[in-house]
């Protein structure tokens, strides 16, 4: 598969806006191994005062948190959606993501992007961060 360089992004101003304003954040693909990255950031996130929703295809609790197997079962508003997942399964995320209609911002994770799916979301009327780590990019802000 060949790399995307992200046509499709939010600027820093932007990026601070997003975090000022979102206070749930679906964590897609968060894994129970506390040494994986997803794990580690929706730790970090949920630290921060977020309040994080593990997606997870097993499972039923990560970090203190009841797990979703899909965007779709979750019962309450979502405000950034943080994905962790391969490119090619960002297309359908999005397509969740439109079709809930309560979501604010969808963010991929660092070397994860497609800016096919990114501007869908935009054209949606959410905000799109590509390539960007959420703990990074708060750790950075705050």
């Amino acid at each position: 598969m060949e790399c995307e360089f992200p046509t499709v992004n939010s600027n820093a101003k932007e990026i601070r806006e997003i975090f000022a304003n979102t206070k749930t954040i679906a964590i897609i693909g968060c894994s129970p191994n506390e040494s994986k990255a997803s794990n580690m950031v929706a730790r970090y996130l949920q630290k921060a005062g977020f309040q994080i929703i593990p997606v997870y295809p097993k499972e039923e609790e990560i970090l203190g948190e009841k797990v979703y197997r899909s965007l779709s079962d979750i019962p309450c508003k979502v405000d950034m959606v943080d994905i962790f997942r391969k490119p090619d399964v960002i297309a359908s995320v999005v397509d969740e993501c439109i079709a809930r209609g309560d979501i604010d911002t969808v963010w991929t994770q660092l070397g994860l992007v497609n800016n096919q799916a990114a501007q869908k979301a935009q054209e949606a009327g959410m905000k799109v961060v590509q390539n960007h780590c959420t703990k990074i990019e708060h750790m950075r802000l705050s």
